[in-house]
């Protein structure tokens, strides 16, 4: 009997082990989907909606309106005799203004990207910045008063006739120098790192499917000037290879995002719609001005993008010129 009964009670002692073995699994996996749940949670929590930069954009196309694309409207809206020639006009003191601006904002872009560049990287491009636009300032300035005399935006330099009727004729090197420092060399050192740091801004500009959000309707009421002003980067500027890439990059970068479950947040949509919309801009300009051989001949090879300052000078100006001509003589024989 009393080997019966220590038999009976060791296995109810083994049972009751087994019991709060079980029960402590079964604890551990309720702590541990609990857990897994209050993550889930946490993780909404410390993950909010992107939100829109509208101080960024506003304040990056606001100065780009006024101090990029006011230089030439200052040029002809403003008289010539208000400012001396010999010294700086209404033009390059917005040309002054937006060497110190751009600098700026491209920083609080990089401020604002999640990726970060060393600080010799960001100290150089900035320092190119500076140095294009400082460039592009002093040819810009020589040429507006080229404009006063005669000299002709649709034509090369050899082929502008003031440049024929120079001695002598080896300061026509001079000039050309004088353009490419604008025109290539000034571009290149200004739009590079600009193209730079907007592509570095919207490789930041994703969040997860979940998150996805639509563009407010700020972002919608900025994206028109937006995109016409990348418009007249691209056309002005000749920055039309530089966009391109860029704009490859971006859907790149989209197509690779996607595959790992990202979107575009309402920054990198703005983005993709301003470029997309830029770009249809662009294939609309060259389809009008597409059979015009003056332009043709002023901006060969294969792409074929138009200045529209060229596009003045060749249509509008002198249209204007005759006109007032046309008036000068009208009242010069009325008063005979």
């Amino acid at each position: 009997m009393m080997m019966k009964s220590g038999t009976e009670e060791d296995k109810t002692t083994c049972k009751r082990e087994v019991d709060h073995k079980d029960y402590k699994s079964r604890r551990t996996d309720w702590m541990i989907e609990n857990s897994r749940s209050a993550g889930s949670a946490e993780m909404e929590v410390v993950l909010p909606k992107p939100l829109f930069h509208l101080d960024l954009w506003l304040c990056f196309t606001v100065q780009n309106w006024i101090l990029d694309v006011g230089r030439p409207v200052a040029m002809l809206v403003v008289p010539a005799g208000w400012f001396p020639l010999n010294r700086p006009g209404a033009a390059e003191y917005l040309h002054i203004l937006y060497n110190i601006s751009t600098p700026l904002v491209l920083l609080k872009m990089l401020e604002r990207s999640p990726r970060t560049l060393p600080r010799l990287a960001v100290r150089l491009g900035i320092i190119s910045v500076v140095m294009g636009t400082s460039l592009h300032l002093v040819a810009d300035s020589i040429t507006r008063r080229l404009l006063l005399i005669g000299y002709q935006l649709h034509l090369s330099v050899r082929e502008n006739p003031i440049m024929k009727k120079l001695n002598p004729s080896s300061l026509v090197d001079a000039f050309e120098l004088l353009f490419y420092y604008d025109d290539t060399l000034g571009h290149l050192m200004w739009y590079g790192p600009l193209f730079f740091v907007l592509f570095l801004f919207f490789s930041g500009c994703f969040s997860h499917r979940k998150q996805e959000g639509k563009m407010p309707p700020a972002a919608w009421m900025l994206l028109v000037p937006s995109s016409t002003y990348y418009w007249y980067l691209i056309t002005e500027g000749q920055t039309f290879i530089l966009f391109i890439f860029t704009f490859f990059a971006m859907t790149a970068t989209v197509m690779h995002q996607r595959r790992r479950g990202m979107v575009p947040d309402s920054n990198g949509v703005f983005m993709l719609y301003s470029f997309s919309a830029a770009l249809f801009l662009v294939a609309v300009w060259v389809v009008c001005l597409w059979n015009d051989g003056v332009l043709r001949k002023r901006h060969p090879g294969l792409i074929y993008v138009p200045q529209p300052r060229a596009v003045y000078t060749l249509h509008l100006h002198n249209t204007h010129t005759q006109t007032a001509s046309t008036s000068s003589s009208n009242t010069l024989d009325v008063s005979l």
